[in-house]
């Protein structure tokens, strides 16, 4: 099958439709994830991002970070929370001007390939892969570490029926047979691998250079024209994740992190722990924003590149991250 075809319908029209600008005076949009379950939805349901921010803020809810960039191109969203970097890599490849401005999350186990029970395939006879039907959000964190894996393990991906489909879609696949592997995050993972098993630990992802993190992203346009709006957001995402750090609040959120999510709170917390929210000080260094994230976005556009899922890499996504804001934030 086109990958380069299907992964360029999913990001047809934002690439090149006019990026947002600055939003209303009174208001943002920002998107996110259910079932996503992150501290920064402790200050959403309490509005203290409306509050120190000044402006009403409306959360929109997506299942894919290609259908965030969409939303930023078209204007629709001004601020995305929790975008992979794969589908910002696809967008910026494709000239679209969006910005990295923090570390949202990191999350190695919680973004996986599950191969259906039946099929008895572990990483040791991970081959007889070839031939078989998976469920893949194309241009997404999940796709770029399908692409890894099947390389790693020898599978030649134009031998697979590759379907694009949003992780609940597909973990609804997976559990009713339609597919033989899934690919994806969240609760979608967690309910596909009821009916199956992963290839890769995070650990065993990562020792092959498979990582797996999450940014906040906008519009170059709407970072220029509103710094301190961006910085106050960032400064209040921060604060959630410095108040989550401390155990002794964990009872506090979980529940309100919960709800927000759409999960119960065992699941949450099931989550949530399998996750690393690095402090702004952290973010600033090298191995993150500092140098490494950009180094990594070249690293995944290459792969994407050589799976003929983009037309082309750009020479180098340094302009793509905008530490500015988040340093504003770290001196408020």
């Amino acid at each position: 099958m086109k990958l380069k075809s299907k992964l360029m319908t999913a990001v047809a029209g934002a690439a090149f439709a006019v990026t947002a600008g600055a939003a209303t005076a009174q208001e943002i949009t920002v998107a996110y994830f259910l079932e996503w379950p992150m501290p920064f939805q402790y200050a959403k349901e309490k509005g203290t991002y409306d509050e120190e921010m000044g402006v009403k803020v409306n959360w929109r809810a997506f299942d894919t970070g290609t259908a965030m960039s969409a939303a930023m191109a078209s204007g629709d969203v001004h601020l995305s929370v929790s975008q992979g970097v794969p589908p910002f890599v696809v967008a910026a490849s494709a000239g679209q001007d969006l910005q990295v401005l923090d570390v949202a999350v990191s999350y190695a186990d919680n973004d996986n390939c599950v191969v259906a029970e039946a099929l008895e395939i572990d990483k040791t006879n991970a081959g007889e892969l070839a031939g078989k039907k998976v469920a893949v959000p194309l241009g997404t964190a999940a796709h770029y570490g399908f692409l890894k894996q099947m390389s790693h393990f020898g599978v030649d991906i134009a031998s697979m029926d590759v379907v694009n489909m949003a992780p609940p879609e597909g973990a609804a696949a997976i559990a009713q047979g339609a597919v033989d592997m899934f690919c994806g995050w969240g609760g979608s993972l967690r309910r596909a691998k009821e009916h199956g098993n992963v290839l890769l630990t995070g650990a065993e992802k990562e020792a092959l250079g498979i990582l797996v993190f999450d940014v906040t992203s906008a519009p170059a346009g709407f970072v220029a024209e509103n710094p301190d709006l961006v910085a106050k957001f960032l400064k209040v995402t921060a604060d959630a994740n410095a108040m989550w750090a401390d155990a002794a609040n964990r009872d506090e959120m979980l529940p309100v992190i919960a709800k927000d999510s759409g999960m119960d709170v065992e699941a949450t917390a099931s989550t949530i722990d399998t996750f690393v929210f690095p402090t702004v000080e952290e973010q600033l260094t090298a191995k993150w924003l500092g140098g490494g994230a950009q180094e990594f976005m070249k690293g995944v556009a290459d792969v994407f590149v050589e799976a003929n899922s983009i037309d082309a890499a750009l020479e180098t996504y340094d302009s793509n991250v905008n530490t500015g804001p988040l340093a504003a934030a770290n001196g408020m």
